[in-house]
């Protein structure tokens, strides 16, 4: 049975979203307080995090960053505040994606759904290699001339589509309609943003080369050098 930690402080939201999820066969646990969030977490071991963003004692994007530096579980924010600012924030720490209050069960539980799809759906094989670049969509690991490259899913994802199609150019649009399946809005500043975290991570791994390219006007591309000398 899959099973969703429910971090949220609000005891009978919290209440409502387990009966919902059990409706669906979906197993799920409650922790309220930030500072508990992890050992959760690990004794869990939950197939999704519905992480709230406002939380006592440690707040939900803290939260997000300290999972995502040792799994790549799925996650999704929880948020009352809808300044984009937040929820850019939340997405560039690795968050799968965000609701807003208020907001339906039974959209968070679509929602639920869609995320798992994605992360569950038929990928390219195990260690698919495209030169120097090693990626294993089963566990989100890639490397780059042999040095590991720390990804979120949605970096995972960007690089993946790009490193598939070397030298094609992808606007954003495309881009986005390729990260983000469920057509949700988002403006060309969120894929702008992975970019730039995207490339300073590769750089890191490849520090005289760039990999992802700007074409002015129209969009990104992907080219590597088969060697850390070219």
């Amino acid at each position: 049975m899959t099973r969703v930690l429910i971090v949220e402080d609000e005891k009978d939201l919290a209440d409502l979203l387990t009966d919902y999820l059990q409706h669906h066969q979906i197993d799920s646990q409650q922790v309220a307080d930030g500072n508990h969030v992890i050992e959760c977490f690990l004794d869990y071991q939950p197939d999704l995090i519905l992480l709230d963003l406002m939380l006592p004692n440690k707040d939900g994007l803290t939260l997000c960053k300290e999972i995502r530096a040792q799994s790549q579980v799925p996650i999704i924010m929880v948020t009352a505040k809808v300044e984009e600012i937040d929820r850019l924030l939340g997405l560039e720490l690795g968050a799968d994606d965000y609701i807003c209050k208020p907001y339906s069960p039974r959209e968070v539980v679509a929602r639920i759904k869609a995320v798992l799809r994605r992360s569950t759906t038929i990928s390219p094989p195990p260690e698919a290699s495209h030169g120097p670049l090693v990626m294993d969509p089963d566990s989100l690991s890639a490397q780059l001339f042999g040095a590991p490259l720390t990804l979120t899913s949605v970096e995972f994802r960007l690089l993946q589509t790009l490193s598939e199609h070397p030298h094609r150019i992808f606007s954003r649009d495309q881009l986005m309609d390729r990260m983000y399946q469920d057509r949700r809005v988002v403006n060309d500043r969120t894929i702008d943003s992975h970019i730039n975290k995207l490339r300073k991570k590769l750089s890191v791994a490849c520090p005289h080369c760039e990999v992802v390219h700007s074409v002015y006007g129209v969009g990104y591309k992907f080219e590597l050098p088969q060697s850390l000398d070219n």
